[in-house]
């Protein structure tokens, strides 16, 4: 038992002021452990009702949190053991002061997360523009955000950036947005039908929805054509290029065969001679 005892109180001596018991050691295990324990439980209860959308998010809060628990227990628990903490932190000084300069932005993206997860500023399947670059949104997790482009690219946007930049959310509100697309016509060419083919092809596009109805706006007389604009509202805006690209092939082929002219612009130069 002397031996125990002995073990058990032997001390590791770090420098003057800095000392720690193999006790000290194996009370913080025990109390790791024990915290360990009680917040899986906590975490346990309070997913059991939550839905898994809101279970994963509820998760990758607890962790950041979690790991913030962990270091009050450890300080708390190393100073109730006679380990003088203050004179371990003023030791390490400039090592915590290089840290802090060097992890500023894993931190701030972090707390950026912890906002995003709990206000649901983006989610999963989310199509998102942000620097003119458009993506859906495949996994939120505290530090990143991934999105999948058009082509097939990652987007791995640091949290940061939807709080510090202009964000586009498309489908937060409903998945249903609305679209556009541009075409003129040669002055003299009978608007009318001109409307009544425009809306005949969006009827005829699958990707189109019915309801909201499409409808076409006479914006402007341009220096060289009529301009017009179809707007129409779709279900699947990730592929919004695809479904514009079809109609305007539609429309070119169809305005072809009904001999409707697509001008381009023209200048007329006149010469001076002296």
């Amino acid at each position: 038992m002397e031996k125990l005892s002995t073990l058990i109180n032997y001390k590791f001596t770090f420098g003057e002021q800095i000392s720690i018991s193999v006790k000290s050691i194996l009370v913080l295990i025990f109390v790791l452990l024990i915290t360990h324990f009680i917040l899986r439980f906590i975490r346990i209860i309070a997913t059991k009702k939550l839905d898994e959308d809101d279970k994963n998010r509820f998760k990758t809060v607890f962790t950041f949190l979690k790991y913030i628990i962990f270091s009050v227990v450890i300080v708390s628990t190393l100073d109730s053991s006679g380990v003088k903490i203050t004179a371990l932190i003023a030791a390490s000084t400039a090592l915590f002061v290089g840290v802090g300069l060097g992890m500023q932005k894993l931190f701030q993206d972090i707390i950026s997360g912890i906002f995003i997860l709990i206000d649901r500023t983006v989610t999963v399947n989310d199509i998102i523009e942000i620097n003119n670059k458009v993506g859906k949104i495949t996994q939120v997790s505290l530090r990143t955000t991934k999105a999948i482009t058009n082509d097939d690219k990652i987007l791995v946007i640091p949290n940061h950036k939807f709080l510090s930049e202009i964000l586009y959310n498309w489908t937060q509100n409903d998945v249903t947005t609305r679209e556009s697309v541009s075409v003129g016509v040669a002055y003299g060419t009978d608007v009318d039908m001109v409307k009544a083919m425009l809306l005949g092809i969006a009827m005829q596009e699958d990707a189109i929805l019915n309801s909201p109805e499409p409808n076409v706006f006479f914006e402007d007389f341009g220096d060289s054509a009529l301009q017009f604009r179809l707007h129409f509202y779709i279900r699947d805006s990730f592929n919004v290029p695809l479904i514009k690209s079809q109609l305007r092939y539609k429309i070119y082929n169809t305005f072809k065969e009904n001999s409707i002219e697509i001008p381009f612009p023209q200048r007329d130069i006149h010469i001076k001679s002296k």
